[in-house]
């Protein structure tokens, strides 16, 4: 395997006031708040517009997605993206740093995070620790909007990164790749419901294994240092020398093993964009594997 060097996936609230101090700040430099959160629960952009980091925009993640999906969270096409960071000040020369407001510390951050890198972005970073961190340790916040100056940003997508429900259909015959499914362990073996899920039942598809985000991240809210990322990865047999697909509901937390697989030397960590919110609507009834209802969801 040919070892590259590899962008810091993760900053550190430290870094990023200092960068802010020392006005770093522009379109070498921005900030993006990737806060979501469940309907009725908090109001992500509610919360941006009375406080966030000092001159971060808000990415919205509803906005940017393909709209025309059935399922949840697909990728907006490459002209989609490009058109909608570029308004955020974002070109293809900027270091983008990605948070959430989520209190495990990290939530949605790291799925923008893998957004940019899979429409061929590589200068992107998570805030290690989160808004959450930042407030904490006492870091200035803000109510004022940030207006950048709108940017030129070109999309290519890496189909590395990315996987279809026909590739991981074909897989469960080829096992060419592992498959990691990184919900709760309850979702995954179908014997907790689908939080906010009208006609998705839970569990998994059959043959992946269950690594769930939240082990990812220590209780302060951190990612886990690389040495207990690989000690949690051979724990579970995971390779990572070998083809690794992340998968969970809707492609979001999935890109949490993408960050972890990252931070131990694992570049090429796909993500199968539909997840279970697709395979539970589309794939064959063998296929989807719960303990809830009679081994089958």
């Amino acid at each position: 395997m040919v070892h590259q060097v590899l962008y810091r996936a993760l900053v550190s609230t430290k870094w990023l006031a200092e960068s802010l101090r020392s006005g770093k700040l522009g379109p070498s430099l921005r900030v993006l708040d990737a806060s979501w959160y469940s309907p009725g629960t908090r109001e992500a952009r509610k919360e941006y517009q009375e406080r966030h980091v000092p001159g971060a925009s808000f990415f919205d993640i509803e906005e940017c997605r393909d709209t025309a999906s059935p399922y949840e969270m697909m990728l907006p096409s490459e002209a989609h993206f490009g058109n909608y960071v570029g308004r955020l000040g974002i070109s293809n020369d900027t270091h983008v740093v990605v948070y959430d407001g989520d209190h495990l510390g990290s939530f949605y951050a790291p799925r923008v995070w893998w957004m940019f890198r899979v429409f061929g972005h590589r200068t992107v970073s998570v805030l290690n620790g989160g808004f959450r961190n930042w407030l904490k340790e006492g870091h200035p916040v803000t109510s004022e909007p940030s207006t950048p100056e709108p940017a030129v940003f070109k999309a290519t997508l890496d189909r590395s990164l990315l996987k279809t429900y026909e590739q991981v259909l074909e897989n469960l015959q080829s096992r060419r790749f592992q498959l990691v499914d990184s919900r709760a362990q309850g979702r995954y073996l179908g014997t907790e419901p689908e939080p906010d899920a009208v006609g998705l039942d839970s569990g998994h598809i059959r043959g992946s294994l269950n690594m769930p985000f939240m082990d990812f991240l220590t209780k302060d809210g951190f990612e886990k240092s690389p040495e207990e990322l690989r000690a949690m990865f051979q724990a579970k047999q995971v390779d990572l020398g070998q083809p690794l697909i992340a998968t969970c509901r809707k492609g979001v937390t999935a890109c949490h093993i993408a960050l972890a697989a990252y931070l131990c030397g694992k570049p090429d960590v796909a993500v199968y964009d539909g997840s279970w919110s697709e395979w539970f609507r589309r794939a064959p009834p063998e296929t989807r594997v719960s303990q809830g209802k009679g081994g089958k969801a």
